[in-house]
């Protein structure tokens, strides 16, 4: 079964967001908006309940909550039609990030941990330079306190469900 770790910021947050993906989002009903730590991996019941929610939750209890601001949309062009909302990196949130690939966690990352939430893709070019060239322009002021993320598995008709959420605990 395929798992990920993401973080689900506030609803006003995601609010913001959903105004965006309703329309130019093909997984808009898959998955609330979200910030992946870590991309969907493989792995048995076994191994999630002996090995992985361990993991996870020794990460949680030595992370403190995290604070974000989006100020911005950003692009992954030209390697794919995708638009975010751009999370302002910070330490705290990158140390989040690594900690999701070290120990029984390790894993190769496919991409460098860029801070996001996907508001747009599967955009035909034309559309994608449309859209990114109206929202480019648009200052966002968006503030949020992340205090917990979550433990995910896809269903068989590829939405994500949440498996198990973990508080930020550290001081």
């Amino acid at each position: 079964m395929k798992y990920g770790v993401a973080i689900f910021p506030s609803k006003k947050v995601q609010d913001e967001a959903n105004s965006y993906r309703k329309r130019y989002d093909t997984h808009y009903a898959l998955v609330p908006p979200h910030i992946t730590l870590k991309y969907p991996f493989e792995s048995n019941d076994e191994e999630i309940e002996k090995t992985i929610i361990p993991a996870l939750d020794e990460i949680a209890k030595n992370t403190k909550p995290i604070d974000i601001a989006v100020k911005k949309v950003g692009s992954f062009k030209p390697v794919e039609n995708v638009i975010y909302l751009k999370v302002e990196p910070n330490n705290d949130l990158q140390n989040l990030s690594d900690e999701m690939h070290k120990g029984a966690l390790e894993g190769e990352r496919e991409h460098a941990f860029v801070p996001h939430i996907t508001i747009a893709q599967n955009l035909s070019d034309d559309e994608f330079s449309d859209v990114y060239e109206s929202l480019r322009m648009s200052k966002f002021d968006l503030s949020d306190r992340i205090d917990r993320f979550q433990l995910l598995y896809q269903l068989d008709n590829d939405s994500w469900s949440v498996y198990e959420t973990f508080r930020l605990k550290g001081e």
